[in-house]
């Protein structure tokens, strides 16, 4: 998935944080292995020239500052900081960086490597691709995502990502029906993309959450516990999570451990993985996310029209028979 922000000049300083993966999502920097619990991580040759180029970038860019670098076995995450104005932009210093490990990728596999994944087309046959290897194709996949930090503990956050990959990655091998994408669920008059236990559809007890933005605050904390009694009863709690209550209401249903389905506006990339404690909460089987629309880059405002429709999915959710299948 490639994110831009558009109108952002990329000359200017900032702190930014990239993903880079290898071209077809061929496991050449390393090697993860143990379990969820102890997870460990081994680069492979390659991988170690990666991450020297990755750190060397400031020999080439002093403007540029590395904050951190998280290796995995067929992409990387970094983070950068743009101390002052650039006479060329981030992308430049990414291509530069990608043309410094596709030489040490050359130079390490010299015969043809039966394992690879790379792909031709038609209108851009594989000899032809601009640094690629003569029999393996591109090291890295074209282009690159990068988010800009804009919020006080972003960067905290995003360290802690980082490290943290290496066991998300461990959690969905050890669950890969919890965490893997599925196309085309239909429930009732409605199709989703959904990610984590559908199994929670089956169950024969499923409640809305639905409150007024005219709620005060008193009134919420009576909901909250309205729907937390119902819960721990055995109901699982339905909802878009839009309004400050039902967010209220999901959040404190979440934080409890109870069983909840939540409805998103966007939608799924093909590897896309649930953010944060969701991870936790899709391995152990409590959490279903759906979402009926495709995915989107770009931060959207949610529309009215698309709040009431979601609304009535959680409802047509919560008041239909349990799946059968």
């Amino acid at each position: 998935m490639l994110r831009r922000c558009v109108g952002h000049d990329y000359t200017r300083r900032g702190i930014y944080m990239l993903t880079m993966t290898t071209e077809g999502r061929r496991p050449l920097f390393a090697r993860v292995y143990g379990n969820s619990q102890d997870p460990c991580i081994e680069l492979t040759e390659l991988g170690q020239h990666v991450r020297d180029a990755w750190w060397s970038i400031p020999k080439f860019h002093p403007e540029v500052e590395i904050f951190d670098l998280q290796m995995m076995p067929d992409h990387l995450h970094g983070i950068l900081y743009v101390r002052e104005q650039m006479a060329c932009d981030l992308s430049s210093i990414v291509r530069g960086f990608k043309t410094g490990c596709g030489r040490a990728y050359r130079r390490l596999f010299p015969a043809p490597y039966v394992a690879t994944l790379s792909q031709q087309t038609e209108d851009q046959p594989q000899q032809t691709k601009r640094n690629s290897h003569p029999t393996h194709g591109l090291l890295f996949a074209p282009g690159f995502n990068d988010r800009i930090l804009k919020e006080i503990g972003q960067l905290e956050r995003w360290k802690a990502y980082l490290r943290d990959n290496p066991r998300r990655l461990l959690l969905k091998r050890e669950h890969p029906d919890l965490f893997r994408v599925q196309r085309g669920l239909t429930i009732g008059s409605q199709t989703f993309s959904a990610i984590g236990n559908r199994f929670l559809l089956h169950h024969p007890n499923r409640l809305q959450v639905q409150c007024s933005r005219r709620l005060t605050d008193d009134e919420i904390h009576q909901q909250v516990e309205r729907y937390l009694t119902e819960a721990r009863q055995g109901a699982v709690l339905v909802s878009p999570s839009i309004s400050k209550g039902e967010k209220t209401i999901m959040r404190a249903a979440f934080d409890e451990g109870l069983p909840i389905i939540l409805l998103l506006e966007n939608g799924f990339t093909d590897l896309a993985k649930p953010g944060g404690k969701r991870m936790e909460a899709c391995a152990e089987g409590r959490l279903l996310i759906l979402a009926p629309w495709e995915h989107h880059n770009e931060k959207v405002t949610i529309r009215r029209d698309q709040c009431l429709q979601l609304n009535d999915m959680a409802k047509m959710i919560a008041e239909m028979p349990p799946l059968t299948h």
